[in-house]
C-alpha cells in the first residue's frame, strides 16, 4: 500500500498550488482521504478531507474558502487545491487514508500516510 504527494514548491503569497495523491495497493475510492499538514515547531494538523465517492468534504477553519478537496475519476488519487495562500500555509502537507476513520479531523484515525510535500509560501 503507498501513498505518493506531489506537488509542492516554493511560492509567493497570494498564488496557487495543486497537491496531489496517488494511491496503491488498494482501492481508495473506498476509503476516507485526507491531508494534514505540519508547519515548522509545531504538531500536526488536519487540512481537509473526502468521504468515499467524495459525497461529503470537510475543511479546517483556517483553509475553507481557499483550499478544494477532489479525487479523479477512479477515485485513487486525491488533489488539494490551494489559492489565495499565505505564509501561515508553509508546511509538509501529508495524505492519508483510512477505511473508516473513528474522527476524520485526527491524524490518530489514519492508517496510511504518504510522505509528504513540502509546501513553502514566501511574503
Amino acid at each position: 500500500v503507498q501513498l505518493q504527494a506531489s506537488g509542492g514548491g516554493l511560492v509567493q503569497a497570494g498564488g496557487s498550488l495543486r497537491l496531489s495523491c496517488a494511491g496503491s495497493g488498494r482501492t481508495f475510492s473506498d476509503y476516507f482521504m485526507a491531508w494534514f499538514r505540519r508547519a515548522p515547531g509545531k504538531e500536526r494538523e488536519f487540512v481537509a478531507a473526502s468521504t468515499p465517492r467524495s459525497n461529503i468534504t470537510y475543511f479546517s477553519d483556517s483553509v475553507k474558502g481557499r483550499f478544494t478537496i477532489s479525487r479523479d475519476g477512479a477515485g485513487n488519487t486525491l488533489y488539494l487545491q490551494m489559492n489565495n495562500l499565505n505564509t501561515e500555509d508553509t508546511a509538509i502537507y501529508y495524505c492519508a487514508a483510512d477505511v473508516s476513520p473513528a474522527r476524520v479531523r485526527r491524524p490518530a484515525g489514519y492508517d496510511y500516510w504518504g510522505k509528504g510535500t513540502l509546501v513553502t509560501v514566501s511574503s
